[in-house]
């Protein structure tokens, strides 16, 4: 399958498993297996939108918004239980607002699941964490 690095953003070919214990990027050595959100941007959203096998879950937030600020731990802590099966993403809004404006987000947080590069769910407003994780198993 393929994954987009969450460091250098280059795209590699992984095994499907159940459980990975060490996964490298060919390119940057780094692992694969960081679940750290990226931040996508105008310049890097279609590419790994589209060179992600995995689905890839997107929180469109802005730094002023404070649901979003109670959101962005939930996200963080949610994203580590899903390493090469979910990749999670932050759009901030108010750097990337065409990409706001592409999708038509009119409230935040806004989360958005795409798979096979087409978007497949879409939620508006804060996530707890059970919430959250049974939504991304949902779509995994």
């Amino acid at each position: 399958m393929r994954i987009v690095c969450p460091h250098c953003l280059s795209v590699n070919n992984v095994p499907k498993k159940d459980e990975y214990k060490k996964a490298n990027c060919g390119k940057c050595k780094e692992s694969l297996l960081d679940t750290k959100p990226i931040e996508l941007t105008n310049n890097n959203f279609d590419e790994v939108v589209v060179n992600s096998d995995i689905s890839v879950i997107v929180d469109f937030w802005a730094p002023w918004c404070g649901p979003c600020k109670m959101m962005g731990p939930v996200f963080e802590k949610t994203a580590t239980k899903f390493p090469l099966k979910t990749l999670f993403a932050k759009v901030n809004t108010e750097n990337e607002q065409n990409l706001g404006a592409r999708f038509g987000i009119r409230s935040i947080p806004t989360l958005m699941i795409f798979k096979n590069g087409k978007e497949v769910y879409r939620a508006s407003g804060a996530l707890d964490e059970t919430t959250l994780s049974r939504l991304v198993l949902q779509y995994n």
